[in-house]
């Protein structure tokens, strides 16, 4: 009677212990479900251009090539009106709304809408290109902290109306970009531009492209 007494306590005591092995188990499987579901979907990791040497670099650093790229390819897009400025400048302050800080939002918003009351923009064509020799280098980007910096976009500006040229210059923009990795699947680059740092200055530049071109004195601008 004592051996089968102890054998239903034995087998007792075997099932407690599985059943807390069980318990155990789901609440490592729980935490693991969770820190799972918790962890970002995709991290953007910023490579240098060149790779055809190691690199070693932290994840959350963005290469000033990066920022400058980013910047040049936002800027160009919001001012290149292929057809309509009146038409094409809204549209693009829509379409790239996700690359804009609120504060530059608003402040581009009030320039269309200063253009559009000076007749600026109906029928105007408008293109800006990098200026030969003048892309990326190393006084182009500066580095305020980790989530800030200062780009210096050399450009020239075509623009038409009617087939008529009407402006062709050549321009300095400070602008100002800072780190946004608020929605990624809207901006993948996880930077914003906060528009400019300064006032843009009117370089002189030989036609040639020959020379460094400086800021004119004369101070003109161009926004």
């Amino acid at each position: 009677m004592s051996r089968y007494r102890h054998g239903n306590a034995a087998r007792d005591a075997h099932i407690l212990t599985l059943r807390a092995i069980v318990a155990v188990l789901l609440l490592l499987t729980g935490g693991m479900w969770w820190g799972w579901k918790s962890a970002p979907e995709d991290l953007t990791v910023h490579n240098p251009p060149d790779l055809r040497s190691g690199s070693t670099r932290k994840w959350w650093e963005v290469p000033p090539s990066t920022v400058y790229a980013f910047t040049l390819y936002i800027w160009q897009h919001l001012n290149r009106w292929p057809a309509n400025g009146e038409a094409d400048y809204k549209r693009n302050l829509h379409a790239y709304s996700a690359y804009l800080t609120p504060g530059c939002q608003v402040f581009l918003d009030n320039d269309y809408k200063a253009r559009q009351r000076r007749q600026e923009l109906q029928g105007r064509v408008r293109g800006m290109y990098e200026i030969p020799g003048r892309g990326f280098r190393d006084d182009a980007v500066t580095i305020m902290d980790r989530d800030h910096w200062v780009v210096t976009l050399d450009l020239a500006i075509d623009e038409h109306y009617a087939g008529t040229p009407v402006r062709d210059v050549y321009v300095r923009y400070p602008i100002r970009v800072v780190r946004a990795d608020v929605a990624p699947e809207h901006n993948p680059w996880g930077l914003q531009l906060d528009c400019f740092a300064d006032t843009p200055q009117r370089l002189s530049v030989p036609r040639s492209g020959d020379g460094d071109g400086k800021a004119d004195n004369a101070g003109s601008t161009e926004e």
